[in-house]
């Protein structure tokens, strides 16, 4: 044998996941059941868009259309919101629509510069991007104010019109926040029930099925429910009724499972389809806890509704739009898509490019690989959509009237395709951008169309190419900060769930905070898994962290049980990971 000492083994190194991930194409156009409430947004549209439309239209002055339709578009936010907090949001979607008109009119009136004005809408695009993603208001998120402002950019305008100009979209707007909240004078409860609906189906199969993404589905559903509830107005007989349902579903969803303490899959589910109907909400039993509970939401509703929670709020706000946000490489992916998009069809020959704009600002989703199944999605529909466009332009000019019938139908259809599908809506949504044009005067019908198809070959081309270039780091920085959170708050709720002394309210928000943690954990880790470019995710720690936040959502369950001095026969698993 030689003398010569061997070397110890190196250890085997896990080899990196790949830079690059495989792009899906059948699943991207795959069409899905329609969204429980496509009609609210459908048909809200439809009636903010008829009345200033046939106002104008008995006006004679159709060519001011698309000023007033800046604020009718208003109308399709804030659906899933309680009403006093649809109130401010919708209304700054409408303060925010005007601010985005007001520089892209005032940028037409003072330059004819096409390389100019790509620039003010790839900039306006990206602002508009950061912004709502920042608030989280959507859907439709950012691309109604992209395409409302990239059309005004390249349509002629004087410095003497622009008051008048945003006086009818504000007034449009005002009748849209309007058409958004006359739902209350119906149905005031309306959202929450429809959130703690989707809370107790979710909880339902997650007690059928447990397992880590009904789990995690599950608690989504219950945090949205209870942030929808905690945003609302004065607790009513009703709220009260829906505060116990979701004590319901959260002990589910806590410690899922035949037998674990929380209500039978079945019961979950017809508690849920009761609220949906115009019937009595379900009064429940009473699940250990609820009057802690119900306490704590109180404490907790009155605190956000304070100085300190507006100020906690803000500064929220800030983080997520300051210098080290997550958002920001996919407001530069913005910036740079719908510039490049823009130039290429200036170079082309475009003369308005603005629908290339608005084609890349519309795939940024919050990954590379979402950012895919847009782009597929978009250029699909966008093609299909302007074979429908040519199959209805002799129809739409057969009057005004006609014209504006089409497009109050495609405005609906838009809608309520959609949520099936993304290029399923876009179907709807290219004749309805193209007819708008119609109103300001005909434009022969090969030049829309070829312009059309170029826009959107470019747009989506360009805008993707701009998602794989502009890397997003910080993605994997997200997950470890999610990480470190939800491991800080699940030894709070392990600290208060074993102290005596702890109020029975601390113990419920560091609850409530846990699943908070829990859901962001679970967003930031699938966010970063379709990304490009980065390092590699903490996967092992990411499922413990995970693992150990879900059983300590079951102790803190179980705990509250055995206070309430209740029996159960749920079993308290330990809080280490697994």
């Amino acid at each position: 044998m030689s003398d010569t000492p061997t070397r110890p083994a190196r250890p085997s190194r896990r080899p990196a996941p790949p830079a690059v991930r495989r792009l899906p194409v059948a699943p991207a156009l795959r069409l899905s059941r329609p969204s429980d409430t496509w009609f609210k947004p459908a048909l809200s549209v439809v009636v903010a868009s008829a009345v200033p439309h046939l106002t104008l239209l008995a006006l004679g002055r159709l060519d001011l259309v698309i000023y007033t339709m800046a604020g009718s578009l208003c109308a399709l936010y804030g659906h899933g919101l309680p009403y006093v907090r649809r109130a401010r949001a919708v209304a700054g979607v409408v303060l925010g629509m005007a601010a985005g008109l007001a520089v892209s009119l005032t940028t037409a009136s003072l330059t004819g510069s096409t390389a100019v004005l790509i620039a003010v809408g790839a900039l306006l695009a990206a602002a508009q991007k950061a912004v709502c993603d920042a608030t989280r208001i959507g859907p439709p998120g950012h691309v109604i104010f992209t395409f409302v402002s990239s059309a005004a950019l390249f349509a002629p305008q004087r410095p003497e019109q622009i008051p008048g100009h945003l006086a009818l979209t504000l007034g449009a707007g005002a009748f849209a926040w309007l058409v958004a909240l006359a739902p209350a004078l119906v149905r005031r409860e309306g959202p929450e029930r429809r959130a703690v609906a989707r809370a107790l189906e979710a909880a339902a199969a997650c007690a059928a099925d447990p397992g880590p993404r009904t789990r995690g589905a599950a608690a989504a559903a219950v945090h949205a429910a209870w942030q929808c509830l905690l945003a609302s107005g004065r607790p009513t007989p009703v709220r009260r009724s829906l505060e116990r349902l979701v004590v319901h579903a959260e002990a589910a969803f806590a410690t899922p499972g035949p037998g674990a303490g929380g209500a039978e899959p079945d019961l979950l589910r017809d508690w849920a389809a009761r609220p949906r109907a115009r019937g009595p909400v379900p009064v429940p039993p009473p699940a250990p806890g609820t009057a802690a509970e119900l306490y704590g939401i109180d404490a907790e509703r009155a605190a956000m509704r304070g100085p300190d929670g507006r100020r906690a709020a803000r500064r929220a706000l800030l983080g997520r739009l300051g210098p080290g946000s997550p958002l920001l490489p996919v407001a530069v992916r913005t910036l740079a898509g719908c510039a490049l998009a823009g130039y290429l069809c200036a170079a082309l020959g475009v003369g308005r490019p603005y629908w290339a704009i608005v084609t890349a600002a519309s795939l940024y989703q919050a990954n590379v690989t979402l950012s895919w199944n847009r782009t597929l999605q978009r250029t699909l529909g966008n093609l299909v959509g302007v074979l429908v466009f040519a199959a209805v332009l002799p129809l739409s000019r057969t009057g005004p009237l006609a014209l504006v019938c089409c497009c109050l139908f495609f405005s609906f259809a838009a809608e309520a395709l959609i949520t099936r599908n993304y290029w399923l809506g876009s179907v709807a949504v290219t004749p309805m951008a193209l007819l708008v044009l119609e109103f300001g005067g005909a434009h022969p019908a090969g030049e829309l169309i070829g312009d059309r198809v170029l826009d959107t070959v470019l747009g989506a081309v360009a805008g993707f190419l701009a998602a794989v270039l502009v890397t997003n780091r910080r993605a994997t920085g997200r997950v470890e900060r999610a990480l470190d959170a939800a491991e800080r708050a699940r030894a709070e709720a392990e600290r208060t769930c074993a102290d005596p002394a702890s109020a029975p309210a601390d113990r419920d928000r560091a609850r409530r905070t846990l699943t908070a943690g829990l859901v962001e954990l679970r967003e930031a880790g699938d966010t970063a898994a379709g990304e490009w470019w980065q390092r590699a995710l903490p996967e092992q720690r990411l499922l413990a962290v995970e693992r150990a936040g879900h059983r300590t959502l079951a102790a803190t369950a179980h705990r509250r049980g055995s206070v309430d001095g209740t029996t159960s026969t749920a079993h308290a698993p330990s809080n280490g990971a697994a």
